[in-house]
Protein backbone atom coordinates (compact mmCIF):
# COMPACT_ATOMS: atom_id res chain seq x y z
CA UNK A 1 0.00 0.00 0.00
CA UNK A 2 2.84 2.37 0.84
CA UNK A 3 4.37 1.75 -2.60
CA UNK A 4 1.12 2.71 -4.38
CA UNK A 5 0.78 5.81 -2.20
CA UNK A 6 4.34 6.79 -3.05
CA UNK A 7 3.60 6.24 -6.73
CA UNK A 8 0.51 8.47 -6.44
CA UNK A 9 2.58 11.22 -4.83
CA UNK A 10 5.20 11.00 -7.58
CA UNK A 11 2.59 11.15 -10.33
CA UNK A 12 0.89 14.18 -8.75
CA UNK A 13 4.30 15.86 -8.36
CA UNK A 14 5.00 15.44 -12.08
CA UNK A 15 1.45 16.46 -12.96
CA UNK A 16 2.00 19.84 -11.30
CA UNK A 17 5.59 20.24 -12.43
CA UNK A 18 7.13 19.93 -8.97
CA UNK A 19 10.01 17.97 -10.50
CA UNK A 20 11.39 21.32 -11.73
CA UNK A 21 11.69 22.59 -8.16
CA UNK A 22 13.58 19.50 -6.97
CA UNK A 23 15.86 19.16 -10.00
CA UNK A 24 16.92 22.81 -9.71
CA UNK A 25 18.87 21.77 -6.62
CA UNK A 26 22.58 21.70 -7.53
CA UNK A 27 23.10 17.99 -6.74
CA UNK A 28 20.26 16.87 -9.04
CA UNK A 29 20.68 19.16 -12.04
CA UNK A 30 22.22 16.30 -14.00
CA UNK A 31 18.78 14.65 -14.02
CA UNK A 32 17.14 17.57 -15.80
CA UNK A 33 17.53 15.96 -19.25
CA UNK A 34 15.80 12.78 -18.02
CA UNK A 35 12.97 14.83 -16.51
CA UNK A 36 12.27 16.62 -19.79
CA UNK A 37 11.95 13.29 -21.62
CA UNK A 38 9.32 11.89 -19.26
CA UNK A 39 6.00 11.52 -21.15
CA UNK A 40 3.79 12.59 -18.22
CA UNK A 41 5.79 15.69 -17.36
CA UNK A 42 3.56 18.62 -16.46
CA UNK A 43 3.13 21.43 -18.96
CA UNK A 44 1.42 23.78 -16.51
CA UNK A 45 2.28 27.45 -16.90
CA UNK A 46 1.21 28.49 -13.41
CA UNK A 47 3.76 29.96 -10.98
CA UNK A 48 5.72 27.32 -9.06
CA UNK A 49 4.22 28.28 -5.67
CA UNK A 50 0.66 27.95 -7.01
CA UNK A 51 1.53 24.53 -8.45
CA UNK A 52 2.86 23.40 -5.07
CA UNK A 53 -0.34 24.48 -3.33
CA UNK A 54 -2.51 22.70 -5.93
CA UNK A 55 -0.41 19.55 -5.56
CA UNK A 56 -0.83 19.52 -1.77
CA UNK A 57 -4.58 19.95 -2.17
CA UNK A 58 -4.66 17.03 -4.63
CA UNK A 59 -2.70 14.83 -2.22
CA UNK A 60 -5.34 15.13 0.48
CA UNK A 61 -6.03 16.49 3.96
CA UNK A 62 -2.77 15.50 5.64
CA UNK A 63 -0.66 17.22 3.02
CA UNK A 64 -2.96 20.25 3.17
CA UNK A 65 -2.40 20.47 6.93
CA UNK A 66 1.34 20.00 6.49
CA UNK A 67 1.32 22.80 3.92
CA UNK A 68 -0.42 25.06 6.42
CA UNK A 69 2.27 24.38 9.00
CA UNK A 70 5.01 24.70 6.40
CA UNK A 71 3.76 28.18 5.52
CA UNK A 72 4.89 29.33 8.99
CA UNK A 73 8.48 28.21 8.34
CA UNK A 74 9.66 31.34 6.58
CA UNK A 75 13.20 30.11 7.11
CA UNK A 76 12.46 26.98 5.11
CA UNK A 77 10.63 28.44 2.11
CA UNK A 78 11.16 31.17 -0.42
CA UNK A 79 8.77 34.08 0.06
CA UNK A 80 6.52 33.14 -2.90
CA UNK A 81 6.01 29.63 -1.47
CA UNK A 82 5.29 30.93 2.03
CA UNK A 83 2.74 33.45 0.79
CA UNK A 84 0.93 30.92 -1.41
CA UNK A 85 0.81 28.14 1.19
CA UNK A 86 -0.73 30.60 3.62
CA UNK A 87 -3.90 30.39 1.50
CA UNK A 88 -4.33 26.70 2.20
CA UNK A 89 -7.50 25.89 4.10
CA UNK A 90 -9.16 22.65 5.07
CA UNK A 91 -11.25 21.97 1.98
CA UNK A 92 -12.30 18.45 2.86
CA UNK A 93 -15.85 17.34 2.05
CA UNK A 94 -17.75 15.67 4.91
CA UNK A 95 -17.96 11.91 5.06
CA UNK A 96 -21.46 10.36 4.77
CA UNK A 97 -23.79 10.71 7.74
CA UNK A 98 -24.43 6.93 7.70
CA UNK A 99 -20.78 6.38 8.54
CA UNK A 100 -21.00 8.92 11.37
CA UNK A 101 -24.03 7.07 12.80
CA UNK A 102 -22.22 3.73 12.53
CA UNK A 103 -19.23 5.10 14.43
CA UNK A 104 -21.44 6.48 17.21
CA UNK A 105 -23.41 3.23 17.57
CA UNK A 106 -20.18 1.21 17.65
CA UNK A 107 -18.73 3.49 20.35
CA UNK A 108 -21.85 3.61 22.56
CA UNK A 109 -23.17 0.12 21.83
CA UNK A 110 -26.71 1.39 21.36
CA UNK A 111 -28.78 3.35 18.80
CA UNK A 112 -28.03 7.05 18.48
CA UNK A 113 -31.56 8.06 19.51
CA UNK A 114 -30.99 6.31 22.86
CA UNK A 115 -27.78 8.27 23.44
CA UNK A 116 -28.95 11.73 22.36
CA UNK A 117 -32.36 13.32 22.65
CA UNK A 118 -31.72 14.86 19.23
CA UNK A 119 -28.94 14.39 16.68
CA UNK A 120 -28.50 16.47 13.52
CA UNK A 121 -27.46 14.17 10.67
CA UNK A 122 -26.03 17.05 8.62
CA UNK A 123 -22.55 18.08 9.86
CA UNK A 124 -22.09 21.69 10.87
CA UNK A 125 -18.37 21.63 10.06
CA UNK A 126 -15.85 19.32 8.36
CA UNK A 127 -12.07 19.35 8.69
CA UNK A 128 -9.07 17.19 7.92
CA UNK A 129 -9.45 14.51 10.57
CA UNK A 130 -12.99 14.95 11.95
CA UNK A 131 -16.39 16.53 11.45
CA UNK A 132 -18.89 18.06 13.87
CA UNK A 133 -22.63 17.46 14.32
CA UNK A 134 -25.02 19.29 16.61
CA UNK A 135 -26.95 17.27 19.20
CA UNK A 136 -29.08 17.62 22.33
CA UNK A 137 -28.26 15.53 25.38
CA UNK A 138 -30.92 13.63 27.32
CA UNK A 139 -30.97 16.37 29.98
CA UNK A 140 -31.62 19.04 27.31
CA UNK A 141 -28.06 20.41 27.16
CA UNK A 142 -27.00 21.70 23.73
CA UNK A 143 -23.93 19.80 22.53
CA UNK A 144 -21.49 19.55 19.66
CA UNK A 145 -20.37 16.05 18.69
CA UNK A 146 -16.97 15.71 17.01
CA UNK A 147 -16.46 12.41 15.15
CA UNK A 148 -13.13 11.13 13.85
CA UNK A 149 -12.99 10.32 10.15
CA UNK A 150 -13.14 6.56 9.51
CA UNK A 151 -9.90 4.90 8.29
CA UNK A 152 -7.97 8.17 8.72
CA UNK A 153 -5.31 6.68 11.03
CA UNK A 154 -3.63 4.32 8.51
CA UNK A 155 -3.69 7.03 5.81
CA UNK A 156 -1.93 9.43 8.19
CA UNK A 157 0.61 6.79 9.22
CA UNK A 158 1.56 6.10 5.60
CA UNK A 159 1.71 9.78 4.64
CA UNK A 160 3.83 10.72 7.66
CA UNK A 161 6.25 7.89 6.87
CA UNK A 162 6.61 9.23 3.35
CA UNK A 163 7.11 12.78 4.68
CA UNK A 164 9.91 11.50 6.93
CA UNK A 165 11.58 9.96 3.89
CA UNK A 166 11.17 13.22 1.97
CA UNK A 167 12.66 15.22 4.84
CA UNK A 168 15.66 12.87 4.94
CA UNK A 169 16.10 13.31 1.18
CA UNK A 170 15.92 17.12 1.42
CA UNK A 171 18.45 17.14 4.26
CA UNK A 172 20.74 15.12 2.00
CA UNK A 173 20.51 17.34 -1.10
CA UNK A 174 19.80 20.79 0.36
CA UNK A 175 22.74 22.62 1.97
CA UNK A 176 20.49 24.23 4.61
CA UNK A 177 18.53 21.04 5.27
CA UNK A 178 20.38 19.87 8.38
CA UNK A 179 20.51 23.31 9.96
CA UNK A 180 16.75 23.66 9.51
CA UNK A 181 16.15 20.24 11.09
CA UNK A 182 13.57 19.13 8.53
CA UNK A 183 13.18 15.68 10.04
CA UNK A 184 12.51 17.24 13.43
CA UNK A 185 9.88 19.49 11.82
CA UNK A 186 8.13 16.43 10.38
CA UNK A 187 8.43 14.66 13.75
CA UNK A 188 6.83 17.68 15.46
CA UNK A 189 4.05 17.66 12.87
CA UNK A 190 3.53 13.91 13.32
CA UNK A 191 3.35 14.26 17.08
CA UNK A 192 0.59 16.84 16.88
CA UNK A 193 -1.24 14.81 14.26
CA UNK A 194 -1.14 11.88 16.65
CA UNK A 195 -2.71 14.07 19.30
CA UNK A 196 -5.49 15.04 16.89
CA UNK A 197 -6.33 11.39 16.24
CA UNK A 198 -7.14 10.84 19.93
CA UNK A 199 -10.24 12.88 20.77
CA UNK A 200 -9.86 12.07 24.46
CA UNK A 201 -6.59 13.97 24.34
CA UNK A 202 -8.28 16.86 22.54
CA UNK A 203 -11.02 16.87 25.18
CA UNK A 204 -8.33 17.07 27.87
CA UNK A 205 -6.72 20.00 26.00
CA UNK A 206 -10.09 21.76 25.94
CA UNK A 207 -10.63 21.13 29.64
CA UNK A 208 -7.16 22.50 30.49
CA UNK A 209 -7.67 25.70 28.50
CA UNK A 210 -11.11 26.16 30.05
CA UNK A 211 -9.59 25.80 33.52
CA UNK A 212 -6.79 28.28 32.70
CA UNK A 213 -9.39 30.92 31.77
CA UNK A 214 -12.13 30.11 34.24
CA UNK A 215 -14.14 33.28 35.01
CA UNK A 216 -11.87 35.23 32.62
CA UNK A 217 -13.28 38.32 30.86
CA UNK A 218 -11.11 37.47 27.84
CA UNK A 219 -11.74 33.91 26.69
CA UNK A 220 -14.02 30.96 27.27
CA UNK A 221 -13.81 27.35 26.15
CA UNK A 222 -16.61 24.77 26.09
CA UNK A 223 -17.33 22.34 28.89
CA UNK A 224 -16.46 18.75 28.08
CA UNK A 225 -19.15 16.11 28.64
CA UNK A 226 -16.79 13.35 29.69
CA UNK A 227 -19.42 10.61 30.01
CA UNK A 228 -19.94 10.79 26.24
CA UNK A 229 -16.27 11.03 25.19
CA UNK A 230 -14.24 8.31 23.48
CA UNK A 231 -10.99 8.31 21.43
CA UNK A 232 -13.17 8.53 18.30
CA UNK A 233 -15.86 10.87 19.66
CA UNK A 234 -15.71 14.12 21.64
CA UNK A 235 -18.88 15.69 23.03
CA UNK A 236 -18.74 19.23 24.37
CA UNK A 237 -20.90 22.20 25.17
CA UNK A 238 -22.33 23.89 22.08
CA UNK A 239 -20.90 27.39 21.93
CA UNK A 240 -22.99 30.21 20.50
CA UNK A 241 -21.14 33.09 18.90
CA UNK A 242 -20.28 35.05 15.79
CA UNK A 243 -17.25 34.08 13.66
CA UNK A 244 -14.53 36.59 14.39
CA UNK A 245 -14.12 37.23 10.66
CA UNK A 246 -17.69 38.65 10.47
CA UNK A 247 -16.63 42.13 11.60
CA UNK A 248 -19.73 43.92 10.28
CA UNK A 249 -22.02 41.60 12.25
CA UNK A 250 -19.94 42.11 15.39
CA UNK A 251 -20.29 45.88 15.03
CA UNK A 252 -24.09 45.63 14.73
CA UNK A 253 -24.04 43.67 18.00
CA UNK A 254 -22.23 46.53 19.71
CA UNK A 255 -18.85 44.81 20.05
CA UNK A 256 -15.91 47.22 20.49
CA UNK A 257 -13.69 46.04 17.62
CA UNK A 258 -10.45 47.86 18.64
CA UNK A 259 -10.89 46.51 22.18
CA UNK A 260 -11.44 43.03 20.71
CA UNK A 261 -8.14 43.32 18.84
CA UNK A 262 -6.30 44.34 22.04
CA UNK A 263 -7.90 41.43 23.88
CA UNK A 264 -6.59 39.03 21.24
CA UNK A 265 -3.02 40.22 21.88
CA UNK A 266 -3.50 39.91 25.65
CA UNK A 267 -4.94 36.38 25.29
CA UNK A 268 -1.94 35.32 23.25
CA UNK A 269 0.63 36.65 25.72
CA UNK A 270 -1.33 35.31 28.69
CA UNK A 271 -1.36 31.81 27.20
CA UNK A 272 2.31 31.91 26.25
CA UNK A 273 3.90 33.58 29.27
CA UNK A 274 1.52 32.95 32.15
CA UNK A 275 0.52 29.39 31.29
CA UNK A 276 3.14 28.16 28.82
CA UNK A 277 0.16 26.46 27.14
CA UNK A 278 -1.51 27.99 24.11
CA UNK A 279 -4.09 27.33 21.41
CA UNK A 280 -1.89 26.80 18.36
CA UNK A 281 -4.54 26.84 15.63
CA UNK A 282 -6.06 30.28 16.05
CA UNK A 283 -7.19 30.88 12.49
CA UNK A 284 -10.54 32.72 12.02
CA UNK A 285 -12.47 29.47 11.55
CA UNK A 286 -11.61 28.39 15.09
CA UNK A 287 -12.42 31.64 16.89
CA UNK A 288 -15.87 33.04 17.68
CA UNK A 289 -17.02 36.03 19.69
CA UNK A 290 -19.82 35.78 22.24
CA UNK A 291 -22.47 38.45 22.67
CA UNK A 292 -20.65 39.43 25.89
CA UNK A 293 -17.56 40.33 23.85
CA UNK A 294 -15.43 37.39 24.97
CA UNK A 295 -13.44 35.21 22.62
CA UNK A 296 -14.72 31.64 22.19
CA UNK A 297 -12.14 28.99 21.29
CA UNK A 298 -13.00 25.75 19.52
CA UNK A 299 -10.95 22.88 18.02
CA UNK A 300 -8.26 21.94 20.52
CA UNK A 301 -6.38 19.35 18.50
CA UNK A 302 -3.21 21.43 18.29
CA UNK A 303 -1.96 22.98 21.52
CA UNK A 304 1.53 24.34 22.14
CA UNK A 305 3.61 24.13 25.30
CA UNK A 306 6.69 26.04 26.40
CA UNK A 307 9.20 25.29 29.13
CA UNK A 308 10.19 27.90 31.72
CA UNK A 309 13.49 28.27 29.85
CA UNK A 310 11.67 28.92 26.56
CA UNK A 311 9.34 31.44 28.21
CA UNK A 312 12.22 33.32 29.83
CA UNK A 313 14.17 33.41 26.56
CA UNK A 314 11.14 34.64 24.60
CA UNK A 315 10.22 37.27 27.18
CA UNK A 316 13.76 38.67 27.18
CA UNK A 317 13.74 38.81 23.39
CA UNK A 318 10.31 40.44 23.16
CA UNK A 319 11.21 43.07 25.76
CA UNK A 320 14.55 43.73 24.11
CA UNK A 321 12.77 44.16 20.77
CA UNK A 322 10.23 46.55 22.27
CA UNK A 323 13.04 48.56 23.90
CA UNK A 324 15.10 48.40 20.67
CA UNK A 325 17.93 46.80 22.64
CA UNK A 326 19.22 44.73 19.72
CA UNK A 327 22.47 43.90 21.48
CA UNK A 328 20.50 42.14 24.20
CA UNK A 329 18.62 40.17 21.52
CA UNK A 330 21.92 39.01 20.04
CA UNK A 331 23.33 38.13 23.46
CA UNK A 332 20.18 36.19 24.40
CA UNK A 333 20.55 34.01 21.28
CA UNK A 334 24.18 33.25 22.13
CA UNK A 335 23.47 32.62 25.83
CA UNK A 336 20.67 30.21 24.91
CA UNK A 337 23.11 28.30 22.69
CA UNK A 338 21.02 28.96 19.58
CA UNK A 339 23.83 30.93 17.97
CA UNK A 340 27.45 29.68 18.02
CA UNK A 341 29.57 30.84 20.96
CA UNK A 342 32.07 32.47 18.62
CA UNK A 343 29.42 34.73 17.03
CA UNK A 344 30.46 38.38 16.94
CA UNK A 345 27.80 40.14 19.00
CA UNK A 346 28.22 43.50 17.27
CA UNK A 347 27.75 41.98 13.79
CA UNK A 348 24.70 39.98 14.90
CA UNK A 349 23.29 43.09 16.62
CA UNK A 350 23.67 45.13 13.40
CA UNK A 351 21.86 42.47 11.35
CA UNK A 352 18.93 42.35 13.81
CA UNK A 353 18.73 46.16 13.90
CA UNK A 354 18.48 46.28 10.11
CA UNK A 355 15.46 43.95 10.25
CA UNK A 356 13.58 45.38 13.22
CA UNK A 357 14.20 49.11 13.28
CA UNK A 358 11.99 49.90 10.24
CA UNK A 359 8.88 48.34 11.84
CA UNK A 360 8.65 50.42 15.01
CA UNK A 361 6.26 53.33 15.45
CA UNK A 362 3.99 51.92 12.76
CA UNK A 363 0.42 50.68 13.01
CA UNK A 364 -0.26 47.01 12.42
CA UNK A 365 -1.53 47.67 8.89
CA UNK A 366 1.99 48.67 7.86
CA UNK A 367 3.71 45.70 9.52
CA UNK A 368 3.85 42.23 7.99
CA UNK A 369 5.20 39.77 10.53
CA UNK A 370 5.63 37.17 7.82
CA UNK A 371 8.14 39.40 6.06
CA UNK A 372 9.82 40.36 9.33
CA UNK A 373 10.17 36.68 10.27
CA UNK A 374 11.55 35.92 6.81
CA UNK A 375 14.22 38.59 7.14
CA UNK A 376 15.04 37.46 10.69
CA UNK A 377 15.48 33.90 9.47
CA UNK A 378 17.69 35.10 6.63
CA UNK A 379 19.84 36.90 9.21
CA UNK A 380 19.80 33.75 11.34
CA UNK A 381 21.07 31.69 8.42
CA UNK A 382 23.95 34.14 7.96
CA UNK A 383 25.01 33.59 11.59
CA UNK A 384 24.30 29.83 11.67
CA UNK A 385 21.51 30.16 14.23
CA UNK A 386 19.85 26.79 14.83
CA UNK A 387 16.09 26.72 14.31
CA UNK A 388 14.21 25.46 17.37
CA UNK A 389 11.50 22.95 16.35
CA UNK A 390 9.60 23.42 19.63
CA UNK A 391 8.86 27.02 18.59
CA UNK A 392 7.33 26.15 15.20
CA UNK A 393 3.80 26.24 16.64
CA UNK A 394 4.51 29.57 18.31
CA UNK A 395 5.58 31.06 14.97
CA UNK A 396 2.40 29.71 13.40
CA UNK A 397 0.29 31.23 16.18
CA UNK A 398 2.04 34.60 15.85
CA UNK A 399 1.11 34.71 12.18
CA UNK A 400 -2.48 33.75 13.03
CA UNK A 401 -2.62 36.57 15.58
CA UNK A 402 -1.28 38.98 12.97
CA UNK A 403 -4.08 38.03 10.58
CA UNK A 404 -6.75 38.38 13.26
CA UNK A 405 -5.41 41.73 14.45
CA UNK A 406 -5.17 43.10 10.92
CA UNK A 407 -8.77 42.11 10.18
CA UNK A 408 -10.10 43.63 13.40
CA UNK A 409 -8.07 46.81 13.81
CA UNK A 410 -5.34 47.69 11.29
CA UNK A 411 -4.33 50.63 13.49
CA UNK A 412 -3.62 48.42 16.51
CA UNK A 413 -0.34 49.39 18.20
CA UNK A 414 0.98 45.96 19.03
CA UNK A 415 4.00 47.28 20.89
CA UNK A 416 2.04 49.47 23.32
CA UNK A 417 -0.43 46.65 23.91
CA UNK A 418 2.13 43.94 24.59
CA UNK A 419 4.98 45.81 26.32
CA UNK A 420 3.25 46.45 29.70
CA UNK A 421 2.14 42.84 29.87
CA UNK A 422 5.67 41.55 29.27
CA UNK A 423 7.24 43.99 31.71
CA UNK A 424 4.79 42.88 34.39
CA UNK A 425 5.53 39.22 33.63
CA UNK A 426 9.29 39.78 33.84
CA UNK A 427 8.87 41.62 37.15
CA UNK A 428 6.96 38.62 38.48
CA UNK A 429 9.75 36.31 37.34
CA UNK A 430 12.95 38.12 38.34
CA UNK A 431 11.93 40.97 40.67
CA UNK A 432 10.82 40.92 44.33
CA UNK A 433 7.42 39.61 43.27
CA UNK A 434 9.21 36.87 41.37
CA UNK A 435 11.14 35.86 44.48
CA UNK A 436 7.94 35.72 46.53
CA UNK A 437 6.15 33.76 43.80
CA UNK A 438 8.93 31.18 43.64
CA UNK A 439 8.98 30.91 47.43
CA UNK A 440 5.25 30.20 47.38
CA UNK A 441 5.70 27.54 44.69
CA UNK A 442 8.44 25.83 46.71
CA UNK A 443 6.61 26.15 50.04
CA UNK A 444 5.01 22.70 49.72
CA UNK A 445 8.38 21.03 49.13
CA UNK A 446 9.92 22.93 52.00
CA UNK A 447 7.09 21.92 54.31
CA UNK A 448 8.10 18.31 53.68
CA UNK A 449 11.87 18.84 53.89
CA UNK A 450 12.16 21.25 56.87
CA UNK A 451 10.95 18.79 59.58
CA UNK A 452 13.51 16.29 58.26
CA UNK A 453 16.30 18.86 58.14
CA UNK A 454 17.88 18.15 61.60
CA UNK A 455 17.93 14.40 60.92
CA UNK A 456 19.36 14.94 57.43
CA UNK A 457 22.03 17.29 58.85
CA UNK A 458 22.96 14.74 61.56
CA UNK A 459 23.13 11.97 58.96
CA UNK A 460 25.31 14.07 56.65
CA UNK A 461 27.64 15.04 59.52
CA UNK A 462 28.01 11.38 60.48
CA UNK A 463 28.73 10.55 56.86
CA UNK A 464 31.28 13.35 56.74
CA UNK A 465 32.96 12.16 59.96
CA UNK A 466 33.05 8.60 58.68
CA UNK A 467 34.44 9.80 55.39
CA UNK A 468 37.02 11.92 57.17
CA UNK A 469 38.07 8.93 59.30
CA UNK A 470 38.36 6.76 56.23
CA UNK A 471 40.32 9.45 54.46
CA UNK A 472 42.60 9.90 57.53
CA UNK A 473 43.22 6.16 57.79
CA UNK A 474 43.98 5.95 54.11
CA UNK A 475 46.36 8.87 54.50
CA UNK A 476 48.12 7.23 57.47
CA UNK A 477 48.45 3.95 55.59
CA UNK A 478 49.88 5.80 52.63
CA UNK A 479 52.34 7.67 54.89
CA UNK A 480 53.37 4.43 56.57
CA UNK A 481 53.99 2.77 53.23
CA UNK A 482 56.01 5.77 52.16
CA UNK A 483 58.06 5.64 55.38
CA UNK A 484 58.63 1.92 54.92
CA UNK A 485 59.90 2.50 51.42
CA UNK A 486 62.29 5.17 52.76
CA UNK A 487 63.58 2.81 55.45
CA UNK A 488 64.25 0.14 52.85
CA UNK A 489 66.13 2.63 50.71
CA UNK A 490 68.19 3.83 53.72
CA UNK A 491 68.95 0.26 54.70
CA UNK A 492 70.16 -0.53 51.21
CA UNK A 493 72.34 2.60 51.22
CA UNK A 494 73.88 1.66 54.59
CA UNK A 495 74.48 -1.87 53.40
CA UNK A 496 76.18 -0.49 50.34
CA UNK A 497 78.41 1.74 52.44
CA UNK A 498 79.39 -1.13 54.72
CA UNK A 499 80.25 -3.38 51.83
CA UNK A 500 82.30 -0.60 50.27
CA UNK A 501 84.36 -0.17 53.52
CA UNK A 502 84.90 -3.93 53.85
CA UNK A 503 86.23 -4.34 50.34
CA UNK A 504 88.32 -1.19 50.55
Amino acid sequence: MRFFRLLTIILIAFRFGLDEILINQIRLRSLKVISVLLPFRSRLKLPRAVRLRLALEALGPIFIKFGQMLSTRRDLLAEDFAEELAFLQDRVPPFPSDQAINILEKVYGKPVHEVFLEFDHEPIASASVAQVHYAVLQDGSLAAVKILRPTIAPVIAHDVALMETGAWLLESIWPDGKRLKLREVVAEFARHLGDELDLIREAANCSQLRRNFVDSPLLKAPEVYWDYCHPEVMVMERMIGTPISHVATLRTKGIDIPQLARMGVEIFFTQVFRDGYFHADMHPGNIFVGDDGRYIAIDFGIMGTLSDQDKNYLAQNFLAFFRRDYRRVAQAHIEAGWAPRNTRVDDFEAAIRAVCEPIFDRPLKEIYFGRVLLRLFQASRQFNVEIQPQLVLLQKTLLNIEGLGRDLDPDLDLWKTAKPFLENWMAEQIGLRGLLTHLQKEATNWAVILPQFPRLMHYNLDQARAQNLEDRLAELVAQEKKQNRLLVVLALLLAGLLLTRIYL
